[in-house]
């Protein structure tokens, strides 16, 4: 499960009705949730968040909690 899946199950969310509110397929919507090398791409990520009545920006600092600058040398 991707960190998107994690971060709608918690919500306990039901894909099927993000699918009819953002007009993205179940298929797609599957694959954002199962497979770890989909790519959410940031219109995707703002219509989701819209649906579930959620801040996007709250959203995106969950999904990339951990990712970080690398140090230069």
């Amino acid at each position: 499960m991707t960190r998107l899946g994690e971060y709608l199950a918690k919500k306990s969310v039901n894909k099927s009705m993000i699918a009819r509110k953002t007009g993205l397929s179940k298929a797609r919507i599957n694959e954002l949730t199962m497979t770890d090398t989909s790519k959410l791409r940031l219109d995707e990520m703002y219509l989701i968040a819209l649906a579930i009545d959620t801040n996007p920006c709250d959203m995106m600092n969950v999904l990339c909690e951990g990712l970080a600058l690398q140090e230069e040398e």
